[in-house]
C-alpha cells in the first residue's frame, strides 16, 4: 500500500496484499465541488485539485503538540493537540481535518473558541478574527474511539489501526485526520512533541526522539517523544504495543533504534544491523542523513504493506529483507525530507525509492540497476505500467505499479542519458538544496537540465507523461 511499498520481486509481491497495482483502469474521479466561503475563511482545502478537501489554505502550521492517551482495552483515546501556527490571511474562521472523534473544546489563543463538524472537517471560529500574518495557537480537546480509513482503491486501510495490544498508525496519504485534528496535506510541514499514555507494560512509538525516560505512575506509563525536523501529516505515528527493543548508534554516530513485536524476535538484530548500514550507505549517495535518528519498527498486524514514517519506518507483519528496508530508507530523503507539494507528483518519491533498491542491489554485487531496467523493459507494449504516465499519479489510483517501477525506471534512463558523474552530483544537489521543503517535478526537471547541460524535455515526456512505451535508448 502506502507510497513505501517496496518492489522486490514476484514472489513478495504475492505476499503482499498492499502491493501497488498493475491495472490502469480506475479512471481520476471528478473533482469535488466545493460551497463557496467567506474571503475571511482559509479555503475548504489546501489547493490539491486531487485531494480538494484536505488542508486548510488559510494558515501553515509550525508546531503540533500532542498529548495522547489510549486503553487498548476499550479502544479509547483521550487527546488535546496544541498547534502554533501562522495566518496566511485574515481568518475570521478556519478549519482542521478530524474524522470521527468528539470534539469537547476549543480554545485559540488562550479564549474559548466555537466549532462545529461537516464530515471530516473541523471548523473554528476564534472570538475575534486573526489577522493575516498573526501567530495563533489552537488547543482542541477530543475523545473517542479511533477508526482507520477503509478505501475500496487501492489506497487500502490505513490511519488510526486498533490492535490487541494498541494500535498500529500508518497514515499515507491523508490519515492522520484519524487521530488528531491536522492540516492534514504533505504542503504543510510541522515539527512535532508527543506526550503518549498507555497501560504499564505497553510501549508507545513515536518520531524522532525520546526526550526523557518514560515515566509510570499506577497503572500507566508516559513517553515523550519530539521530531524536531519538519514532517508532513502522513507521517505522524504512535504505534502502541509491546516491542523488543534495541537502541545504539550507526557506524557514522546516526541514533538507531529497531522495535519489533515479540512474535517477530528474531528479526531484530537483522532490523537494527540493516538499518544502520543502509543509513549509512545512503548517506554518501544522497547526502547527509537529514534526521537525528533512524532504524524501524515491525508489528504484529498484518497490514501487508511498509510506510516510511519519519525516522521510524513501519513493517506491519512482515520481516523485512535489505531491499524493503532500504526502498524505506531512501524515502528519509525522498518522500520525507524532500517532500511532495501536491499527490499528483507523488513518483518524486516512490520512483526514486524504487531505483533505491536497483541501486542497492548493485552495491551489495547482486543485479545491476542496468539489468533491472532491462528486465522490466522487455514487457510488451500492451503491459498496463505503460499506459499509466507516472508524472500524473491518479488519486484513487495512487500506488499504482507505474509510479514505482516506471518511476524507477525514469531515474534510470535520467542516469543513462547524462552520465554517473552528473547524475550522482544531481541527485546530492537535489537533496541539499531542497531539505526539509516540499518540490515539485518541473523542479527536478529543471535542476537535472542544468546540472547535465542538457537539454530533457523529450526524456521526461517520454517516461513521464506518455501514455505508452517509451521508445528504446
Amino acid at each position: 500500500m502506502r507510497s513505501s511499498c517496496a518492489l522486490v520481486g514476484v514472489s513478495l509481491l504475492g505476499v503482499l496484499s498492499c502491493s501497488p497495482s498493475s491495472g490502469d483502469t480506475v479512471p481520476p474521479p471528478a473533482s469535488q465541488k466545493q460551497q463557496p466561503e467567506s474571503t475571511e475563511h482559509g479555503a475548504p482545502g489546501i489547493g490539491d485539485a486531487d485531494f480538494p478537501l484536505d488542508g486548510n489554505g488559510g494558515y501553515d502550521v509550525a508546531h503540533y503538540g500532542l498529548k495522547l492517551a489510549y486503553d487498548p482495552a476499550r479502544k479509547h483515546l483521550d487527546g488535546t493537540a496544541t498547534i502554533q501556527a501562522v495566518a496566511k490571511q485574515r481568518l475570521a474562521a478556519f478549519n482542521l481535518d478530524l474524522a470521527g472523534l468528539d470534539v469537547e473544546s476549543v480554545e485559540i489563543d488562550g479564549k474559548p473558541a466555537t466549532f462545529s463538524r461537516s464530515g471530516d472537517e473541523l471548523t473554528l471560529t476564534p472570538a475575534t478574527p486573526i489577522d493575516d500574518k498573526a501567530r495563533f495557537t489552537a488547543a482542541i480537546e477530543y475523545s473517542g474511539k479511533p477508526k482507520p480509513v477503509e478505501d475500496s482503491s487501492n489506497l487500502g486501510t490505513y490511519g488510526f489501526i486498533p490492535t490487541d495490544d494498541g494500535a498500529f498508525v500508518t497514515c499515507e496519504p491523508n490519515g492522520a485526520k484519524t487521530w488528531f485534528p491536522a492540516n492534514d496535506h504533505p504542503a504543510d510541514k510541522a515539527r512535532f512533541d508527543f506526550e503518549i499514555t498507555v497501560p504499564k507494560g505497553l510501549v508507545a512509538l513515536a518520531n524522532g526522539e525520546m526526550t526523557r525516560q518514560p515515566v509510570t505512575s499506577g497503572e500507566k506509563t508516559t513517553y515523550t517523544w519530539s521530531e524536531k525536523h519538519p514532517m508532513v501529516t502522513y507521517l505522524a505515528t504512535m504505534t502502541l504495543g509491546k516491542f523488543d527493543m534495541r537502541q545504539g548508534k550507526t557506524a557514522s554516530g546516526i541514533v538507531n533504534l529497531a522495535a519489533v513485536d515479540p512474535r517477530f524476535r528474531s528479526s531484530l538484530e537483522n532490523l537494527y544491523t540493516w538499518s544502520g548500514k543502509i543509513t549509512d550507505y545512503w548517506s554518501t549517495v544522497f547526502g547527509p542523513y537529514p534526521f537525528s535518528s533512524t532504524g524501524g519498527v515491525v508489528d504484529n498486524f498484518s497490514a501487508g504493506y511498509a510506510l516510511e514514517n519519519q525516522t521510524k519506518p513501519m513493517y506491519g507483519g512482515f520481516d523485512p529483507d535489505e531491499a524493503i528496508i532500504a526502498h524505506e530508507l531512501a524515502h528519509q530523503w525522498f518522500g520525507n525530507s524532500l517532500s511532495i507539494k501536491r499527490w499528483s507528483d507523488l513518483w518524486l518519491n516512490e520512483g526514486f525509492a524504487t531505483y533505491a533498491e536497483w541501486l542497492w542491489s548493485e552495491h551489495t554485487g547482486r543485479e545491476s540497476a542496468d539489468a533491472i531496467f532491462q528486465g522490466y523493459f522487455a514487457r510488451a507494449a500492451s503491459h498496463p505500467m505503460w499506459a499509466y504516465p507516472p508524472g500524473k499519479a491518479r488519486p484513487k489510483d495512487l500506488f499504482n505499479e507505474s509510479v514505482y517501477t516506471r518511476g524507477g525506471m525514469t531515474v534510470h534512463a535520467l542516469r543513462e542519458a547524462i552520465g554517473d558523474p552528473a547524475f550522482f552530483k544531481l541527485l546530492k544537489e537535489w537533496t541539499a538544496q531542497n531539505r526539509y521543503r516540499n518540490v515539485t517535478t518541473s523542479q527536478f526537471m529543471a535542476l537535472a537540465e542544468k546540472v547535465s547541460g542538457k537539454q530533457l524535455d523529450s526524456l521526461f515526456d517520454a517516461w513521464l507523461f506518455t501514455a505508452k512505451k517509451p521508445a528504446a535508448n
